[in-house]
């Protein structure tokens, strides 16, 4: 069965109202979560940014979900810090939890003070940190000397079984590359070729464990408002790309870049739409890309009309179309 997820942004939501969301996306029939992992918000008019690991504690006690997140180990987080704290999830919600990791933005990871590194430096980075995390999940004493240092680090708490790390990739490069060690993938939507060459990439590589696909939209009930929510919470998304938002520090360069977008950019960017049909249908569309299931990331502050209009008329015609 075609999973169908809600995507948990702690950018623009308060963590107490994301707890309630979560929970409500569980009622209404989503089949599973994720979220993001950031120190600072795309840009001032979103306004949060709590802390994702506190926070999954308190999703995985309230709901049955799968429960996922988006982390950076290397920089703002030692990947040992992520070992303990994957490991202890993993012991509390046997299951339940999976990480996925990235090489990282320096909008969240300058915090640390250390020079931000260039893509072919993090990227080695981030393979020298998962090493870490797969090793202490193993139960080794790890102890290591390059881009990442660790001493004689041994997790006492592990789990019976180490939750799933999921490779986080935008570019079949990256992608082709988590292949090597990754139990999964997750990516972002983009053009049919694109998602195709990032699963193509990842599955030519010998990469394992299902593709998923996390897909930014901005609903409301017409559409002059769902134009509204996506151009004051995600006008970032057109005006900035990668590699450039990878090296941006400031919620206030992106807030400076992303001024002048207007109701035909933001379209291009992310799905804006006020009928429930269309946007399954593109959705559906998707999917079908060849991926396994899909995060929703409705892009408003209230998530609570998306919700509803998911459980009564979205989320059944999503599961007549990928039946």
């Amino acid at each position: 069965m075609t999973l169908l997820g809600y995507h948990c942004s702690h950018e623009n939501v308060p963590p107490d109202a994301l707890l309630a969301a979560v929970q409500a996306a569980e009622r209404v029939g989503f089949d599973a979560a994720m979220c993001s992992d950031h120190w600072a918000p795309w840009g001032a008019d979103q306004g949060e940014s709590g802390f994702a690991w506190t926070w999954l504690g308190a999703a995985l006690a309230t709901t049955r979900f799968t429960l996922g997140v988006v982390n950076a180990p290397g920089q703002r987080y030692h990947p040992a810090i992520i070992a303990q704290a994957v490991a202890t999830l993993g012991v509390m919600f046997p299951g339940r939890f999976w990480a996925a990791l990235g090489s990282g933005e320096a909008i969240n990871e300058h915090i640390t003070g250390a020079a931000w590194p260039d893509k072919s430096t993090r990227d080695a980075r981030l393979l020298e940190a998962v090493e870490v995390i797969r090793d202490l999940l193993d139960g080794d004493v790890v102890t290591r000397d390059g881009l990442v240092d660790v001493h004689e680090a041994r997790l006492w708490t592990r789990p019976e079984v180490p939750p799933r790390l999921v490779g986080a990739a935008v570019t079949a490069e990256t992608a082709a590359r988590a292949a090597g060690w990754a139990d999964g993938l997750i990516t972002v939507v983009g053009s049919d070729d694109e998602m195709r060459r990032v699963i193509g990439a990842y599955r030519d590589a010998g990469g394992e464990g299902p593709c998923h696909v996390q897909i930014h939209l901005s609903w409301a009930p017409t559409d002059g408002e769902a134009v509204a929510i996506a151009l004051e919470q995600w006008r970032h998304g057109p005006a900035v790309k990668p590699p450039e938002t990878w090296d941006i520090a400031d919620p206030a360069e992106f807030d400076r870049r992303s001024a002048d977008v207007g109701p035909e950019e933001i379209r291009g960017s992310l799905f804006v739409e006020h009928d429930p049909a269309r946007l399954a249908d593109r959705i559906a569309s998707v999917v079908g890309a060849g991926f396994d299931g899909a995060y929703l990331h409705h892009v408003g502050r209230d998530q609570a009309p998306f919700l509803a209009m998911a459980g009564t008329e979205l989320l059944p015609r999503l599961r007549e179309a990928l039946a």
